[in-house]
């Protein structure tokens, strides 16, 4: 007999085979007999498989006990992820011209400020997939000094037409 049958006195009905356990059972003093022994008999596994469990457990536990002022070493492990995130990071060194001074900058009621283009540096033709860009080289006016990046020509002739006349 299976375990769900012991316990609850009927077959576990799957999916497949709906159907009413009440009309083809036939209950008579030799069923309910071996009914019974066959519950007794799963309970008293499920007792001795529940002890041995309890006993190896009982084996390998060590009781602890702490008291005020003992010294306890706990080992603290930061989640997978942000361990692994933080070692692939760059050290940021600290460097006093990083440090704009608030005054110079003149800030947005949102705190972003505008960079303006000063000039075109440099040209380039870069072929990608058989295509020809053409690339400027645009300065941009900064707080601390200059900063360039390399832009699509068409895109800074329409935003910015003064750089080109």
């Amino acid at each position: 007999m299976a375990p769900y049958e012991a316990l609850y006195g009927r077959k576990c009905r799957t999916p497949l085979c709906w159907f009413e356990t009440g009309e083809n059972l036939i209950l008579g003093p030799d069923v309910v007999q071996q009914t019974t022994e066959k519950i007794r008999m799963i309970r008293e596994n499920m007792k001795t498989a529940q002890s041995r469990q309890k006993s190896y457990y009982d084996k390998r536990r060590n009781p602890l006990s702490f008291e005020e002022g003992d010294h306890v070493f706990m080992r603290v492990v930061p989640t997978t992820g942000i361990g692994r995130l933080l070692k692939a990071q760059k050290k940021y060194v600290s460097d006093p011209s990083h440090i704009i001074e608030p005054d110079s900058i003149q800030l947005k009621d949102n705190l972003t400020f505008e960079t303006l283009p000063l000039r075109i540096g440099d040209r380039s033709v870069k072929i990608l997939r058989g295509k020809e860009i053409a690339l400027v080289k645009v300065i941009w006016s900064q707080t601390n000094g200059e900063d360039a990046t390399w832009e699509v020509e068409e895109a800074i002739r329409k935003s910015y037409p003064h750089l080109f006349e």
